[in-house]
């Protein structure tokens, strides 16, 4: 897939937070300046999804299958500790990109959660997720968009109007498929659903129960035909042999919004 320049980040009024680590029990965390986890790795195993929410992210793989994955593009905003990167990359062997706005956690995932370098299939940038998204030139561009974008204190996505889930659906090539993390205390999850339902069409989105911690992964997609509940099936089956992920799970909470 051709490669486009990266947009400039656009400033911010506030500074950046600073990176913290924490490790217990063999899993490594990353924070920004409060005791939240932004991300999390098993040490024995970096290339997986530790963190259940983390996984349910993955939940776009019941909508397009495994077929032709080396073909298609992923892309991420909002870093973390690279778990999703890293897994669309060394796992699924997809071209994969990355947007962090903070050079600290690019600079953490490289050093502390084996973040490989840039290559012909890996991109991270260093920008504002809302100008990659505003950019023209990317529109059409990625297969799989998973958004999880939440400051220091995670209580709400950063970015989380009209115009920002309108520029995730210009991003997504026909048939792509956006996840997004709503987790927020104090966030509304229906007014973002409903924001997303404004950009994809309400036939177009999903979403999965939340987790025990209260993270919501709601799905939209760019003109997505739901195969019938036997090829469901059989996909979350082949997901559950290939990637380890309780697929089987997920189609039992996947519902209409």
């Amino acid at each position: 897939m051709p490669r486009r320049p990266p947009s400039p980040p656009s400033p911010r009024p506030s500074p950046l937070p600073g990176v913290t680590l924490s490790e217990h029990d063999g899993v490594r965390h990353l924070h920004l300046d409060s005791p939240w986890i932004q991300g999390s790795m098993a040490v024995a195993d970096p290339n997986g999804l530790h963190l259940e929410y983390v996984q349910r992210m993955m939940v776009w793989l019941l909508f397009t299958g495994l077929e032709g994955l080396s073909q298609r593009h992923a892309m991420q905003l909002g870093l973390g500790a690279a778990a999703i990167t890293k897994f669309c990359l060394r796992r699924l062997r997809m071209t994969t990109t990355a947007v962090e706005l903070n050079p600290q956690v690019i600079a953490a995932c490289r050093t502390w959660f084996r973040l490989p370098p840039d290559d012909a299939r890996l991109t991270v940038l260093q920008a504002d997720a809302a100008d990659v998204v505003a950019d023209p030139a990317r529109a059409g561009s990625v297969d799989v968009l998973c958004v999880d974008l939440y400051d220091r204190d995670a209580a709400a996505p950063v970015l989380d109007d009209a115009a920002f889930y309108a520029g995730c659906r210009r991003l997504l090539a026909d048939g792509g498929v956006m996840t997004v993390n709503l987790f927020g205390r104090h966030a509304s999850f229906e007014a973002s659903a409903e924001r997303v339902v404004a950009a994809f069409g309400r036939d177009q989105v999903w979403s999965l129960r939340p987790t025990r911690e209260g993270n919501t992964v709601l799905v939209g997609a760019a003109g997505v035909t739901v195969p019938d509940r036997d090829t469901l099936t059989a996909r979350a089956a082949a997901i559950e042999r290939r990637c380890g992920l309780p697929a089987r799970k997920w189609l039992r909470m996947v519902r209409p919004v």
